[in-house]
């Protein structure tokens, strides 16, 4: 009888590399640059996972080397200008609810660690302490930053309804 062998490494990190993607698109702003990190962060996470003890903590712990290699690529780039679509508001607004745009607007006024915290919270579903491990803050800090952010984009939406109103 053979001992039950460790499941491969495809099959832990196969189901991260979506979510590990759109960390990286959310951080980058660009989805080339956000393939090659998560590409990067899939081979430190090979080499890493005989220090990895906690095998069902596998999300946070492949999120944070994401994340570590999207800040190492910001930190590389010897330009600071964000390139973002041009947005046309008249193209957008007949493919999606008004109200939608106006949180893609809101959203896209965020900064990156603004941006990435709601991410994982509220897309991928991580507890505020998951969401600490990855962004590199404490439990408090991360559920403070989601709040106080959150905030923010009330006020931002409400201040344009009034606008828009007005």
């Amino acid at each position: 009888m053979s001992a039950a062998r460790p499941p491969a490494f495809d099959d832990l990190l196969a189901p991260l590399v979506g979510r590990g993607y759109a960390l990286a698109v959310t951080m980058l702003n660009d989805p080339m640059s956000a393939e090659d990190a998560v590409q990067e962060a899939a081979i430190k996470a090979w080499r890493k996972l005989p220090a990895l003890r906690d095998r069902s903590a596998i999300e946070p712990w492949f999120l944070s080397i994401v994340a570590n290699q999207c800040r190492s690529v910001l930190r590389g780039r010897w330009w600071s200008v964000w390139k973002f679509p041009e947005l046309r508001r008249d193209r957008l607004a007949q493919d999606r609810d008004e109200s939608a745009l106006d949180l893609d607007l809101a959203l896209g006024r965020l900064s990156m660690e603004e941006r990435v915290p709601l991410l994982l919270h509220f897309y991928m579903d991580m507890t505020f302490e998951q969401v600490g491990r990855v962004v590199g803050i404490s439990m408090t800090a991360a559920r403070s930053r989601i709040y106080r952010t959150l905030d923010r984009l009330r006020s931002d939406l409400q201040s344009e309804e009034v606008l828009d109103r007005g």
